[in-house]
């Protein structure tokens, strides 16, 4: 067998990029966009302060001060001819629908622009919204919808301060698939409270409910949140490379092959990371994660025991 670092994750992981260049024949890539929205659990509507892990400054992308055609043209990749539009920062659903459907038409308006990706909560989402992405769909364009879960605790949710539910998740995953709508689900690895246990019944869930994509990512303390004054007061601890490689293998392995893996591993934007110090960078978890799956088995393997 080669060596881990000769391998490359693909190799057992069905990936989202590998999905794309076998749909287009060729590497289509993400470009994070900023719409200038705003998040409910910020403005007052739901709360104020937002999750208790988020930060204003941790969010990637453009200044909002920047029109949507200057985002797509300064942050593409000039080796790639075709993008899809993420909307990524803060809950890109939540404005109203005239401004959205403003947004999102301008967005897809760029001839190289194939598709969108909607970052948002899954309480806010509504039938209107579901509607517009649908009819995107069926002009053609890939269309996904990326729904912020995190954990199918409740406990878990209220303690970081996300002021929804893991029902709100399950009805908003249903209706947009209902709609041909593909979801993708985002789950964070070592929430506070949280051990393997809770990571493998929330990716349970996730694919009970049904889901097209996943990302994982493990929990990291950025400057400015909750959780740094709660890090830095001994309240929360953080993963070692290695806890988080063997859960976040252990649910790829969990996984049905036919759903897709869009990330595996986070890192923290230059300056933001508090801890752990190795997600400073993303290949260290790449290549943890891919050792395990190159001498255990790759995605699927353990379907049948679960």
């Amino acid at each position: 067998m080669k060596s881990a670092d000769s391998l490359s994750l693909n190799r057992f992981v069905h990936t989202f990029g590998d999905s794309l260049r076998e749909k287009y024949g060729e590497n289509v890539y993400k470009i994070s966009l900023s719409g200038n929205f705003t998040c409910p659990n910020r403005d007052g509507t739901l709360g104020r302060g937002g999750c208790t892990f988020c930060s204003v400054a941790s969010f990637a992308g453009s200044p909002a001060r920047k029109s949507l055609r200057e985002q797509l043209l300064e942050n593409r990749n000039p080796r790639a001819r075709l993008f899809l539009a993420y909307f990524q920062a803060y809950t890109s659903t939540y404005a109203e629908f005239a401004v959205l459907k403003k947004c999102y038409d301008e967005a897809l308006a760029s001839p190289e622009v194939i598709g969108l990706c909607v970052g948002t909560r899954p309480d806010c989402v509504s039938d209107e919204i579901l509607g517009l992405l649908e009819d995107y769909g069926k002009q053609g364009f890939e269309v996904w919808l990326e729904l912020g879960l995190q954990s199918s605790f409740d406990e878990t949710l209220e303690r970081i301060n996300r002021r929804h539910t893991f029902a709100d998740y399950v009805r908003t995953a249903v209706r947009a698939r209902e709609r041909g709508i593909r979801v993708c689900a985002h789950i964070i690895v070592g929430l506070p409270g949280e051990g393997l246990m809770h990571s493998l019944t929330t990716l349970g869930r996730v694919l009970d409910t049904g889901a097209d994509a996943l990302k994982l990512h493990q929990l990291h303390i950025v400057r400015g949140s909750q959780m740094e004054r709660e890090y830095r007061r001994g309240e929360i601890a953080v993963l070692s490379l290695e806890e988080y490689a063997r859960i976040a293998a252990l649910m790829i392995q969990h996984t049905p092959e036919n759903v897709l893996y869009e990330r595996v591993g986070a890192s923290a934007l230059s300056g933001m990371l508090v801890a752990p110090d190795w997600a400073a960078k993303r290949w260290p978890v790449i290549n943890a994660i891919t050792a395990i799956l190159a001498r255990e088995g790759g995605q699927g393997s353990r379907v049948r025991c679960a």
